[in-house]
Parts: structure tokens; C-alpha cells; sequence
């Protein structure tokens, strides 16, 4: 990885939602100087984008697959 321990934090938030089904949220934080040694931070230069974008059906096709994907289920857990 990358990173070192203090340059990156990872939050999970979860539990049982007013329907009675689980809900989770995760969400991943980078220190912005971390980035800049991967030329991947907003403000530099080398992080915007310099080509054109995929086609339409590309993103369709990305869509289709996540939409596929979900809800994920739980692993060795019946019906989850």
C-alpha cells in the first residue's frame, strides 16, 4: 500500500435500518498530502483529466455491473 498508517483512516458505520434489514456505510480518507506524491491530488496538474470521456454505452455497462452486484449479500448467511 501506498500509504502509511497515519495517511489514511477508514470509518464503518452500521446497523438495522426501520425495515429491519442491515445498512452499512464505509467510507475511505486520504491525507491530501499523501496524494501529492501520486500526482493524484486535485490541485495538481497531473490529477485532471486530459482525455476525452468513454462512451456512453461504457458507462451503461458499468451501471448494468454494479446494479448486478447489489445488495451484496453476507457470506455463509441464508436469505442476508
Amino acid at each position: 500500500m501506498p500509504f502509511a498508517a497515519d495517511q489514511v483512516r477508514w470509518d464503518l458505520a452500521c446497523g438495522i435500518g426501520d425495515d429491519g434489514h442491515w445498512w452499512g456505510s464505509f467510507g475511505v480518507f486520504v491525507d491530501g498530502r499523501a496524494l501529492v506524491a501520486l500526482g493524484l491530488h486535485p490541485e495538481q496538474a497531473s490529477a485532471a483529466v486530459e482525455a476525452p470521456s468513454p462512451p456512453p454505452w461504457w458507462h451503461a455497462a458499468g451501471e448494468r455491473y454494479a446494479a448486478s452486484r447489489w445488495p451484496l449479500t453476507r457470506l455463509g448467511v441464508p436469505g442476508a
